[in-house]
């Protein structure tokens, strides 16, 4: 990483810092009640103790202690069910807007249906996803798809329903067939729009999984905030909050860095 980048990262933290010691200072005055907002330390010892709480068990007559994680466990089930969920709901939308936006008459076919389902948040499917596919991970995978699929979907619709008119006509002056248009020229001049589209995607999944965790699954990051919440745990509301929080930041850096690699190209990325 080079000095500028280093540069942009320590930025970064400034805000984040000032806010942190704000917090640890009203909570050493006094001014809230530690049950309702507790201190950043003891949210960090709450956090520590989730990623790393001992599991006392047996062998022969000793009584020994072991790690067991229970933070690693939730965050990898929280994971797999949004890398399964955006996988299923991107896989379908990707080949579904390019077809809609590459022709008029799938996409008066199609669109009046798209407008009319793309308001309702997956939140209101629950009840149904419930009914269809009972407990576990099925309903929450469906909700997950569900909420990444609108996003990828008219991301890649306006991506190549927005290409420059200079390249079809290029194109077409250059003898270029329907097939050679859509694939040379129409889908890389919506890429940008197509990994817009993923990256929201991907955000809104996470959104959707801890809620989707709250009622349908007995494990992930989710199901644990509300497990806190029962027994008025605040510190670990929060721990549990911040780590969805350090994933999905992990995961943005990932797609954006992803992005940059792949637009190198992008006259948008020019510096």
């Amino acid at each position: 990483m080079g000095r500028i980048a280093w540069r942009e990262v320590g930025v970064g933290l400034v805000v984040p810092a000032l806010v942190i010691a704000l917090w640890q200072a009203v909570a050493m005055l006094g001014w809230v009640n530690p049950q309702v907002l507790p201190s950043p330390l003891a949210v960090v010892e709450k956090w520590i103790a989730y990623l790393l709480p001992m599991q006392p068990y047996t062998e022969g007559n000793w009584l020994l202690w072991a790690l067991s994680g229970e933070l690693i466990h939730d965050s990898l089930g929280s994971l797999y069910r949004v890398v399964v969920g955006f996988a299923i709901g991107a896989g379908l939308a990707l080949p579904l807007g390019l077809s809609m936006g590459a022709s008029a008459r799938v996409y008066a076919w199609l669109n009046p249906l798209v407008q009319l389902l793309r308001p309702i948040p997956p939140i209101a499917y629950i009840p149904l996803s419930i009914l269809w596919f009972g407990l576990g991970n099925p309903p929450a995978v469906f909700l997950i798809a569900l909420g990444a699929f609108f996003p990828v979907l008219m991301n890649t619709i306006a991506g190549v329903r927005q290409v420059d008119s200079i390249y079809i006509r290029a194109a077409r002056n250059l003898g270029a067939s329907g097939s050679t248009m859509f694939l040379r020229v129409m889908l890389p001049a919506a890429v940008p729009y197509i990994l817009s589209g993923v990256r929201i995607g991907i955000g809104t999944a996470f959104i959707v999984v801890i809620v989707s965790e709250m009622i349908a699954v007995n494990n992930g990051l989710g199901f644990r905030i509300l497990e806190a919440r029962e027994y008025f745990w605040s510190d670990k509301i929060i721990a549990g909050m911040i780590t969805i929080g350090l994933l999905g930041l992990a995961i943005d850096v990932g797609m954006n860095r992803l992005n940059n690699h792949l637009l190198r190209w992008h006259r948008g990325l020019e510096h």
